[in-house]
């Protein structure tokens, strides 16, 4: 494993050691405990952070249309018409169908424990937040209709399993 760290402590010390110096500082017994933990902490901390990404970009070049179960016309190929069918309530991408599919996917990572489905009602609602940022505003109508559903098929699940949500879409 090759180590390579720099960062700065508070004491406004710049630290900064690859696997050969730490080797000599270690050995002349120039680093405190306190360095020797930091460099680590730092090290564990990017190789994290880089696995992660690696992760996530992993995610977002394999994830297709097709993956969530629509076999149609590719999206720019499709009439006026074709597209208003997809968003229709009982189209692919209308009410009913996508919120069964966000309920679906909440639900099935949380099974019978109402803590996990708690926190993917939580994620629910953060990425809906975080798509109404990256929007610049208010969404279309038919992101709140689709929200609403999908709550409300989690939130019935929570209370069959004996839980309770207080908080609601604002």
């Amino acid at each position: 494993m090759k180590i390579e760290a720099s960062y700065e402590a508070k004491t406004s010390m710049a630290y900064s050691r690859n696997e050969k110096e730490l080797s000599e500082d270690l050995k002349d017994k120039k680093l405190s405990a306190k360095e020797i933990s930091n460099t680590y902490l730092f090290e564990y901390q990017m190789s994290i952070s880089i696995e992660t990404k690696g992760i996530f970009s992993k995610q977002a070049d394999v994830l297709t249309l097709a993956d969530i179960g629509y076999t149609g016309k590719p999206i720019g190929e499709l009439s006026q018409d074709e597209a208003k069918a997809l968003v229709a309530e009982d189209g692919f991408f209308g009410v009913a169908q996508t919120s069964q599919r966000i309920a679906d996917f909440v639900i099935g990572g949380g099974g019978d424990d109402v803590e996990k489905l708690k926190s993917g009602r939580a994620g629910m609602l953060q990425g809906f937040k975080e798509a109404e940022e990256l929007w610049g505003g208010k969404l279309p109508d038919i992101s709140y209709e689709t929200m609403k559903k999908s709550l409300e098929m989690v939130d019935a699940r929570i209370a069959e399993l004996g839980g309770t949500v207080l908080d609601s879409l604002a």
